[in-house]
């Protein structure tokens, strides 16, 4: 993991400060651990599990999960809207 971490951060990008490389690495860690495919889920990532057992039992789940969509999508369209007005 930490190869990893750092061929996705310190090696491609220059950090004028350390809170930069801080959300940086915050952002990547959200994005790895929520694309990742696990063995216990049978291959599929968290969030895929997740849909997947609100196509087969909604009834256990409160929120459609299509729409609580985390990560950077969500950041980047606010940014968006506040630059639009």
């Amino acid at each position: 993991m930490n190869r990893i971490l750092k061929q996705a951060t310190v090696k491609r990008f220059h950090y004028d400060t350390h809170d930069q490389l801080r959300r940086h690495l915050d952002d990547f860690v959200n994005a790895y651990n929520f694309g990742r495919r696990l063995r216990t889920l049978k291959g599929l990532s968290p969030y895929e599990a997740i849909c997947k057992t609100w196509t087969t039992e909604p009834k256990r789940l409160k929120l459609d999960p299509l729409h609580q969509m985390p990560g950077l999508n969500i950041s980047h369209v606010r940014h968006f809207k506040l630059q639009a007005r």
